[in-house]
């Protein structure tokens, strides 16, 4: 092997398709180093929950067509791992992390997971999450699940890797896998990306279906792709994007349906206009020192620099957005629990509720359920509360928030440092988080791209482009020119501790 097969674990997707179109490598081989390497570095990082005993046959089959002159796009043969909260409909189970759907297989793929398969993707397992997508405790340890337990993060193994979308980072970090896919409600995609110094897009909500995937906010969840790049990250995205029937916020989808890599521009920052959020800043000296640095570059790219961006705080924010998701979580979990119906021993909400208080030393050892027990109190979808919080959220953090700074100052994306720094892993206290811009696109439902900005004594700090609905292919231009130019990501090398 050359020195590009030898480093497989960090090569990105269109190389890896090159190897396998001239046959220096099949599916197979690909599928197996993933599974040799996961084997190797997993019990390190914890971020892989169940592997898929299918996965080198489906290699074998697609190394079938292929050889039979049939490929089914960019990313055939290529391996990809999901969260453990999107449906197969396979020999692998759906629990969210959770001990009370442990040995549930789902009956059938989620829509995404119909789009990866039919894009010729090697399904290589599940990842690990924080437990119920980090909604069961207001207390919660990121990356924590009763059925997975701890996900590490693999710059310092003895903190966070972020949440709730833990496994599917710190996987493609290690180099388990070169795609994988997030889901997200606020922050669940982009935090985690960003602290293990990887690529994460949180799309529009309704460019991607959500069909079969557990639930939390029908208002604000979406599915999205991971990955070392923002040309794989594109790459996948393109894969994602599709319209399902049995999702209506994704009616208008079929006009949107785009190859995202056409958006790659090295060139991709001359010329626009970028907003700062100063109020999503302030929270580190040291994160404020590396953002200073992000934006010097994107002045050096030819970028206009807008200092004087002002939207919502997240406190601002939070509470309509915490009242409405709780409403939502409720209506949600119940229904997606009665689709599932017969494969699972629990059907309701309170179901699950009273699966957790009688197995408080499994499920519960170290925070409670405050956040169930919340939402089991709040009534139907057409409660007035739930209206009114849903709107002011809507109109916070969307019109008169992001909508109303892009238009008053011109811009074609507002930035901002993506999260904290990953703190230390505290089982007692739950996550200690500083700083985050995830809340005001997750709330207005709007796309936000993750890139690798620096390092904080070792430790990865991301920045997050946002714009206005169905922006994704001016965030991946804009992203992508800045990823060309600072070309900041190294990968992990599992060190015990951050170079304190």
């Amino acid at each position: 092997m050359n020195e590009q097969e030898r480093r497989l674990d960090e090569i990105n997707v269109s190389d890896l398709q090159a190897l396998l179109e001239t046959g220096a490598i099949t599916a197979r081989a690909l599928t197996a180093f993933c599974i040799e390497r996961i084997e190797r570095f997993d019990g390190l990082v914890n971020a892989v929950i169940e592997h898929n005993p299918d996965a080198l046959a489906i290699a074998d089959e697609l190394d079938s067509e292929r050889q039979r002159g049939t490929t089914r796009g960019p990313l055939h043969g290529i391996p990809v791992l999901i969260k453990d909260n999107i449906d197969t409909g396979d020999r692998m189970a759906t629990t969210a992390g959770s001990l009370a759907l442990e040995g549930s297989p789902a009956g059938a793929d989620a829509f995404v997971v119909k789009r990866l398969r039919a894009a010729g993707m090697v399904l290589l397992g599940k990842t690990n999450l924080s437990e119920w997508a980090n909604y069961r405790s207001g207390r919660s340890s990121s990356g924590w699940s009763s059925r997975g337990g701890q996900t590490r993060n693999p710059y310092a193994l003895d903190r966070t890797p972020g949440g709730s979308s833990s496994g599917s980072g710190v996987a493609v970090a290690c180099g388990f896998a070169p795609l994988a896919i997030g889901t997200e409600t606020d922050g669940s995609i982009l935090v985690p990306a960003a602290m293990n110094g990887v690529v994460g897009i949180k799309p529009t909500v309704g460019l991607v279906s959500r069909t079969g995937i557990i639930p939390i906010s029908h208002v604000q969840d979406t599915a999205g792709p991971m990955a070392r790049s923002v040309a794989d990250a594109a790459a996948l995205l393109s894969v994602l994007v599709g319209a399902d029937p049995e999702d209506p916020a994704t009616e208008d989808v079929k006009a949107r349906a785009v190859d995202y890599t056409a958006n790659l521009d090295a060139d991709g920052l001359s010329g626009a206009r970028i907003g700062i959020a100063r109020g999503y800043c302030g929270f580190h000296e040291g994160v404020d020192d590396i953002m200073t640095e992000c934006l010097a570059a994107m002045r050096a790219q030819g970028a206009e620099i807008v200092d004087d961006v002002t939207l919502p705080t997240r406190e601002e924010i939070r509470p309509s957005e915490r009242l409405a998701m709780s409403y939502e979580f409720k209506a949600g979990l119940n229904s997606y629990l009665q689709h599932r119906g017969a494969e699972t021993s629990v059907r309701t909400l309170r179901e699950i509720i009273q699966f957790n208080a009688a197995h408080p030393d499994t499920v519960m050892p170290y925070f409670p359920q405050d956040l169930f027990e919340e939402a089991a109190a709040r009534g139907p979808l057409d409660d007035t509360v739930y209206i009114e919080a849903r709107a002011e959220t809507n109109r916070m953090a969307g019109t008169g928030g992001i909508d109303a700074a892009l238009q008053a100052h011109g811009l074609d994306a507002i930035v901002a440092p993506t999260a904290c720094a990953p703190w230390l892993i505290d089982w007692v206290n739950g996550d200690n988080r500083s700083g985050g811009s995830a809340t005001p696109a997750a709330a207005a439902g709007y796309p936000n791209i993750t890139v690798p900005a620096g390092y904080l004594r070792g430790l990865p700090i991301g920045l997050s482009f946002f714009a206005g609905a169905y922006q994704e292919a001016v965030l991946i231009r804009l992203a992508s020119a800045f990823e060309a130019a600072t070309k900041i990501r190294q990968p992990p090398e599992f060190a015990a501790h951050a170079d304190l």
